[in-house]
This record gives structure tokens, sequence and C-alpha cells, in this order.
């Protein structure tokens, strides 16, 4: 009787950890493609129809169906960046049993009407856009939608009207609403959004000179060094148009200009009723969507198919799946997968009725940089996160790498403050950036070099620390100056001395308000003044999934500048600083003792888990 006990004991356990290794496999799997609708259809090519908008408006469409008998599904992609840019992966998916109508945006091209980008118009233009194509004769009735950036917003803006035959979507790189992101990220501008405002100002793309966003990055740094910013449309010779000076005058989100096209509130997310599959890459200048879209559907959405919201995060930047490489870091070969693969599967289920099992995925998939694997989760932040807090430590010198600044689990006690001066006419420079976004984990040591940079890291690690989630920093500060900035980077150390970004959390002070803060509100102006101590809680909006591997230390950055990335404060105290003409220079004071510990709370998985 013993001997069967043990026996059976022994089997339990081999059970107990057969199933163990089965979920961590699982769990380290990248999002499968699994099996979809074969390509088995040759394609009917149809260029610039007409779909005729509620307005009167006609906007141009390309449509790209299977070349048979029947109805097919149908997905809409409304883009300001030329249709005819669209056509390869249009092709595509209809021969996987598709009908894929390319739209030019109101105004762009060959559309008809006046281009806006952020038009209230645009949200009805997909709604008609969508119930027209329902209507046509090889339409099943049943649409769906996909695209990048851009056409992230579009999708977000259509759903948000609930057009009754849209049954799924698939924001890719969609940024949130405008003033967690772009143009403004907490009060501040971010300069790439400058440059595209200039290649985007006429109905044709509009180029100054060769690059980026048609020449307009060119000499970034001099050319946004002027005064006053609301006439960058007539120093960086944009086309003439009617919203550009609105963006800069309306500069808090209360403005009617943003509110007409706003969609990130409860009652928005409530019109919603279709599930969303949305990507980002963890360098990405518009990661902030995917993650809040991602909880706002789980908590406000309008059927019980909206609220079960998907998200995959990579190791890419705003081009997402397209290099294993970036900044050079190879990720491996996970950090590519088949992602058109796992869009057909998607639209197969929701568009086709395939029980493909694709709802039996995790909702989450995020790659871990570092370990250079995936983590498939339950949700988002991951269930098994412990938010620890690391508190800033100094003897009052912090300035720099060469400084005495520290980062420790440990609360501090009573310590010094640490002082820089904020110039500016001589800014913290920003790590290099290609057409406005993060290259990847890029190496900011230089920058860290300076003495208007505090500068804050964790004794050299014993073991590796995984770090995967949002990040939120509390810090203590006070300026001399009506208003300036705050930003603040966290890297990861390599022994070598190179400092890798990883992300940053930035606010503008008087967009600092607490009682302001809080799902789906942006801050509020909130006037400072000078040399008084204020509290300012501010979220990451670059998380992070990275393992920081033994011998390497985590490091904290505080600076009021990262120029050209973000447009600097001049801190002369303007109620609009688009419209100040004189810098002045800002003595910083950042503050951790046990009355202001300032720290950040960072994700950590812990080890095993």
């Amino acid at each position: 009787m013993l001997l069967c006990q043990k026996f059976f004991f022994l089997i339990a356990l081999i059970v107990v950890a057969v199933i163990s290794f089965a979920s961590s496999q699982a769990a380290a799997q990248p999002p499968q493609a699994g099996e979809y609708s074969p390509a088995k259809y040759d394609v009917v090519d149809e260029r610039d129809r007409d779909a005729p908008m509620r307005d009167g408006v006609k906007l141009k469409i390309d449509i790209f169906r299977p070349k048979a008998e029947g109805r097919f599904p149908a997905i809409l992609q409304q883009t300001p960046y030329n249709k005819n840019g669209q056509v390869a992966r249009g092709k595509k998916f209809a021969t996987h049993g598709y009908v894929v109508v390319n739209v030019d945006s109101r105004g762009r091209f060959e559309s008809g009407g006046e281009w806006d980008p952020f038009t209230p118009k645009h949200k009805t233009d997909g709604y008609d856009l969508v119930q027209w194509i329902a209507k046509q004769p090889w339409c099943s009735g049943k649409v769906g939608t996909y695209g990048l950036s851009y056409m992230g917003w579009t999708q977000w803006w259509t759903a948000s009207q609930t057009p009754p035959a849209l049954k799924a979507i698939v924001p890719e790189v969609a940024p949130p609403d405008h003033f967690y992101n772009c143009p403004y990220q907490n009060g501040i501008f971010v300069c790439w959004m400058m440059d595209w405002a200039g290649s985007m100002s006429a109905r044709l793309p509009h180029r100054a000179g060769p690059g980026p966003y048609g020449g307009f990055g060119a000499n970034r740094e001099k050319a946004y060094s002027n005064l006053p910013y609301i006439d960058f449309d007539k120093t960086r010779n944009f086309k003439p148009n009617s919203w550009w000076r609105k963006w800069i005058e309306q500069n808090t989100a209360e403005g009617e200009y943003w509110q007409a096209i706003s969609y990130q509130t409860p009652e928005s997310y409530a019109k919603i009723k279709v599930p969303s599959l949305a990507i980002s890459g963890w360098f990405d200048a518009d990661f902030p969507g995917t993650p809040m879209n991602y909880l706002a559907m789980k908590k406000h959405g309008g059927s019980p198919e909206a609220r079960r919201p998907r998200m995959v995060v990579g190791p890419w930047y705003h081009i997402i799946n397209t290099n294993r490489v970036a900044a050079g870091i190879d990720f491996g070969e996970q950090a590519i997968i088949d992602w058109d693969g796992y869009i057909l599967r998607w639209f197969d289920y929701h568009l086709k009725g395939i029980d493909n099992g694709v709802l039996n995925d995790p909702p989450v998939h995020v790659f871990v940089m570092g370990r250079n694997k995936w983590r498939a989760a339950e949700d988002w932040p991951l269930p098994q996160t412990q938010f620890t807090k690391y508190y800033l430590h100094s003897g009052g010198k912090a300035n720099a790498s060469s400084g005495d600044g520290s980062l420790s689990t440990q609360l501090p006690g009573k310590e010094p403050s640490d002082k820089y001066t904020y110039d500016p006419k001589d800014p913290t420079p920003s790590a290099a950036f290609t057409s406005g976004h993060i290259d990847g984990p890029v190496d900011i040591s230089k920058s860290a070099a300076r003495g208007d940079v505090l500068v804050y890291d964790t004794p050299v690690l014993t073991e590796d620390v995984e770090l995967v989630g949002p990040i939120t920093a509390q810090l203590f500060a006070a300026t001399s100056c009506r208003d300036t900035d705050w930003m603040i980077r966290l890297a990861d150390i390599y022994p070598d001395g190179r400092a890798l970004f990883l992300g940053e959390g930035i606010m503008r002070a008087r967009h600092r308000d607490p009682k302001n803060h809080g799902e789906f509100n942006p801050y509020k102006l909130s006037k400072i003044e000078p040399n008084q101590p204020y509290e300012y809680t501010i979220d990451f909006y670059r998380p992070t999934g990275n393992v920081f591997a033994r011998g390497h230390r985590i490091r904290i950055e505080i600076s009021s500048s990262y120029y050209p990335y973000f447009l600097r404060n001049p801190n002369s105290g303007e109620d609009n600083i688009g419209l100040a003409k004189s810098f002045r220079t800002a003595k910083q004071t950042v503050f951790h003792d046990a009355q202001r510990p300032s720290h950040v709370l960072l994700p950590v998985i812990p080890v095993g888990k």
C-alpha cells in the first residue's frame, strides 16, 4: 500500500511538472499566426472610384477584391499618406478572400473636401465609408479596419461612431488623444510633429527639401530655436492651412478644436462595440495609445466582445516588425513575427466566422529585451508584477554621470537637494532619431555627462532584474521660473559604460495639477510659483520590457529639456509658450528627503515568474 501511495505521489509530481513546464513554454511564445485563410484568389484591381460622404464630398478609393463569384468581407484603410502606397498589402489580403478598400483621407490627394488632420469630419467619414462598403454587391456586409499610425487614429474615430457593419479593428501603432502623446505630451510639443505638420500642410505632400518629412527635419535644432513658435508656419515655409495656428493657440485639451476630435473618454469608449487587436513597440513614438486603449476598452467597451481587447508589444520603433536589430542591438529570431498572418487569423474569426481558436490566445503578448523572448499574459500590467519604489539619493552633487547620485529601494532620510541650471539657449541634447522616432535603445551616455542632467544609478546588479510594464515617477521639485519642464529617463548601464535608452516621462510644470491627474483627463493648467516645491506625478509615456543583466546598473536621469526631440520651454512664463518671444534661464531643485521622497515606481517581475 505504501509503495502504491509513493508511486501515485511520484506520478502526480511528474504531471504537475509537465503542466508547469508546458505553461511556462506557452507563456514564452510569441503571438502565433497559426492557420488562416489560404492565398488562393486572383485579384481584381479597381482604382480611383468615388465614395460619397453625407455632406456631398466624394472620397477617392481603390478596391482590391477576389476574382470570384460571391460576396466577401471587407477591410477598410483610410490614409492621408497616399493610398497608392498601400497597394501591395491590400492585394495580399485580397488573395486570402477579403475585399480591401484603401481611401485617401478627406482633402488629401484626389479626395474631395478640405484637409485638416483633426477635423471631426474624419469620424463621420469613417462611419459613412463602412456603411457604404457594406452595401456593395461584392461585400458580405461585414467590415473590418486596419492601418498604421494616423490610420490607427482613423480606426478609433470610426469605431467611436458605432457603424453597424463594423465588426473588428486592428489599430497599429495608434496614438492616443492629442495631449497624451502628439502633438502635445503632457503640455510639451514634440518637434517631429512640427516636421509632420509642415510636410502635411497641403493637399499633396509638401517638400521643403530632401530627407525625413520632406526636409523639414533639416537643421531642426537651429530652426526650432526661433521664437515665437506659432510662426513656424512662416519660418519653416508651411503651405497655408486653417489648422496650424489652432494647434498652438489652443494649448490645452479643453480647446474647442481638440474636443471636437477627442475619443478617449469613457462615453466614447462605451460606443465602441467591436473587438480590437492593437500592436506597438517599446520605442514607438506613439506608444501610449496601445496600452491606454487596451485598458479603457476592458473597462468601458460597449459590448462583451469589445471588453476583450488584445495587445502586442515588440522590440520595435514606429515602423514595427521590420528588423530584429535596433540601435545595434540584435533582439534575436523571435523579434520578427508573422503579423499579417495574425491579422488574417483575427479577421477570419470576426469577419468570416471561422472558429480558429484565436479567442483562446492570451490577450497580451510583450517582448522582453535582454532575454529576447516573448511573455504571454492574461492582462496588462502583467499580473505577477511587483511595483517597487526606487528612491533618489545623493550628497547634493548628482550632476552628471560623474556625480554622487544613487538609486535604491531604501527610503531617504536627511539628504541635501540636487540643483542644476536649465538654459533653454543650451538645452540638453536628445538621442539620435530618424523621422522623429527614437531608433531603439540608443546610447545616451554623452548627454549624461552634462551638468544640467541629474543622474541616479543603482549599484552594480548582482543578479538579473526584469522590468516589464508601466513606470511612474513621483518628483518633488522647484524652479526659479513661473514655468518649466521636467523630463525623466530610464537607461540600462552596461559594464563598458554605455547607457542604453529605454523610456521616459515628461511634464510641463503648469500641467501638474494632481486634482486633474486621472483616467482620460490630461493635465489642466495649474500655475506654479517660483522657488516653491511641488509634487509631480509623471507617468512614463514609454514604459519598458527589459532584463537588466547581472553586472549592469539601472539609471534614472532628470533634466528640463531633451532637444530637439521635445520643443524646449523658454521659461518666460507666458500662459501660452507658443507666443513667447524670449528665453529665461531656470534654477532647478530636486528634493529627496524623508518628507519629499522623490522616486520611480518600477514594474519588477519576480525571478521565475
